[in-house]
């Protein structure tokens, strides 16, 4: 009886630690994304070439990502994380549109 006290008491305690750890680990993702370099107006016009780089590093088609990536960034002062999407992060990266109502903005 006493065993099975202690087996519930350590799969419990286990259970605790690894909620608190999941909610550590869910709070430095969003500090990350906060404190990195995403979000409007959080680069300095310097940095839109190597952010352009790495947003652009896994297309076939470099150059025009490179030329709009860059265009896009000295106006918002933003690049979204990642090589696609993410654009939620930078509203001005995400909703500068074409003419004809595409993104703008790789």
């Amino acid at each position: 009886m006493a065993v099975a006290k202690l087996v519930c008491v350590l799969l419990l305690a286990i259970l605790g630690i690894s909620m608190v750890a999941t909610q550590v680990m869910a709070k430095d993702t969003q500090h990350h994304l906060d404190s990195g370099n995403y979000g409007p107006g959080s680069l300095k016009s310097s940095q839109c070439p190597s952010q352009c780089t790495r947003r652009c590093s896994k297309t076939q088609y470099h150059k025009p990502c490179m030329f709009f990536c860059q265009k896009c960034c000295a106006k918002c002062l933003c690049v979204p994380p990642g090589y696609y999407g993410n654009k939620n992060v930078c509203p001005c990266y995400n909703n500068w549109k074409t003419k004809r109502g595409g993104p703008k903005c790789p």
